[in-house]
């Protein structure tokens, strides 16, 4: 059996050639524990849970992308700058490595949900998002088009995390994405400095994402962090290994 990699706020791999660049900015980390056995049906073929101490997690994470470019072109004007709010897992391949799964990712510019969708068959969503953070107080207001699914929140930024310790860590310090890229689990690295973080709370949550992501959760989310943000590097996709 393979070992499965480390949890570590640093890389422990380059990204290899840049697939995309971007900026991620205000991010608020919220999330609840959950069953490994009642998400693992919700991963790509080849993919299970990872876990902290036995439980898996659920994260519901919006922030604000900026500058996003394709490889060393750099930033798309206009199309590259936006709010996306995503739910993810947490998941481990056959090699060992550690990376989230997005069940669904919301965004307010239209174009990069087609171009997402088509390229890299990721569960983007058009969306009316807006992030706003003002002094203390990050707020989101997300709803999909159509009468999809919304999200609600406000929460108060606390002290800088000096030692952020090994869940914050487990959940933030993620180094790449499964999906099922036509049929064919397949593993995208990503590349950043270690996150500035810090305590957070959540004041009030109006959430739908989550559930309409197909996991239910109970009570109020149990880890929640903010970063101001890193600048991100996304490497070419490599293939995972087929499910035994």
């Amino acid at each position: 059996m393979v070992a499965v990699e480390p949890v570590s706020a640093v890389p422990p791999r380059g990204a290899g050639r840049p697939l995309l660049s971007q900026f991620w900015r205000h991010v608020l980390f919220v999330h609840w524990p959950v069953s490994p056995a009642a998400v693992a049906p919700l991963l790509p073929p080849g993919v299970v849970p990872d876990v902290w101490n036995g439980t898996s997690w659920v994260g519901l994470v919006p922030f604000t992308m900026e500058g996003l470019g394709l490889g060393r072109l750099g930033a798309v004007p206009y199309f590259g700058s936006f709010t996306e709010v995503n739910v993810r897992l947490y998941s481990v391949d056959g090699l060992g490595r550690r990376g989230v799964v997005f069940r669904s990712l919301d965004c307010e510019r239209l174009l990069p949900v087609l171009a997402a969708r088509a390229a890299f068959r990721l569960p983007y969503r058009w969306a009316s998002a807006r992030l706003t953070v003002d002094a203390d107080t990050v707020a989101l207001a997300t709803r999909a088009r159509c009468g999809g699914p919304s999200s609600v929140l406000t929460a108060r930024i606390g002290h800088p995390l000096a030692r952020p310790g090994p869940l914050a860590d487990f959940l933030t310090a993620r180094w790449g994405l499964h999906v099922d890229w036509f049929g064919r689990t397949v593993y995208l690295p990503t590349e950043h400095p270690p996150w500035p973080l810090h305590e957070a709370r959540v004041t009030s949550l109006a959430d739908g994402l989550v559930r309409a992501a197909g996991i239910e959760v109970t009570g109020p989310p149990v880890s929640v962090l903010y970063s101001p943000g890193v600048p991100v590097r996304f490497g070419v996709a490599l293939r995972c290994p087929r499910p035994v």
